[in-house]
């Protein structure tokens, strides 16, 4: 099996740890954090984030998994994703086996499917999102890169959800709508028009509220 290695040690790199493990495709090797969290699930902690270079010019590792966990601000995962990429590792996408992905789905590097999720034909996601546990992502959809799909969220068929974008757990997006990229949708949100300003949308049905 191929070695990988978790960036982040928090709830998030928790959750795709197990998933990886499912998966039996890779060995995952620890996790690099500014905090020793100790173990995660097995998993030991390696220390800091700078020690990225050491593992990969010593031959150990060349695949890492950015679990930072960004909600609403993925500065930070993409300053660590490009200071990970700059050292030569790269991300595979990651699916949970317990999420069904249908026919002609592509899944970007560095994307991570959970549990429970469905995505159906024709969707094309982004890099380094994250479709969270049990959402429902229906035909021809469009997930931008970094946007992050909470738990419970149905995607209704040809929604577009734009790069950096935050659908809440429990939010229905209606079919074709478009999600401004950056915009974020609140918890148990309905949207029914496209959010084409940059702002928090919440409510039944959404309305921008800054």
């Amino acid at each position: 099996m191929d070695k990988i290695v978790i960036v982040g040690g928090g709830g998030h790199a928790g959750v795709v740890i197990s998933i990886l493990k499912k998966t039996h495709k890779y060995e995952v090797c620890g996790y690099v954090d500014i905090h020793d969290n100790g173990e995660i699930l097995d998993v030991p902690y390696l220390g800091m984030d700078n020690i990225l270079c050491e593992l990969i010019k010593e031959g150990r590792v060349e695949k890492a998994a950015i679990c930072v966990g960004c909600v609403t601000d993925s500065s930070l995962g993409k300053r660590l994703i490009e200071q990970t990429l700059n050292m030569g590792y790269s991300f595979p996408s990651i699916e949970s086996p317990d999420a069904i992905v249908n026919e002609d789905v592509v899944v970007g590097d560095g994307s991570v499917v959970m549990d429970g999720v469905v995505i159906n034909c024709r969707t094309r996601i982004g890099r380094l999102a994250i479709i969270n546990t049990h959402a429902s992502v229906d035909h021809d959809c469009e997930i931008g890169d970094f946007a992050h799909i909470g738990p419970g969220v149905v995607l209704c068929g040809g929604v577009t959800i734009g790069t950096d974008a935050f659908i809440g757990a429990g939010a229905v997006i209606c079919q074709n709508r478009r999600i401004k990229e950056g915009c974020v949708v609140g918890a148990g949100a309905v949207v029914t028009e496209d959010c084409i300003d940059m702002g928090t949308y919440v409510g039944v049905p959404a309305g921008r509220i800054k």
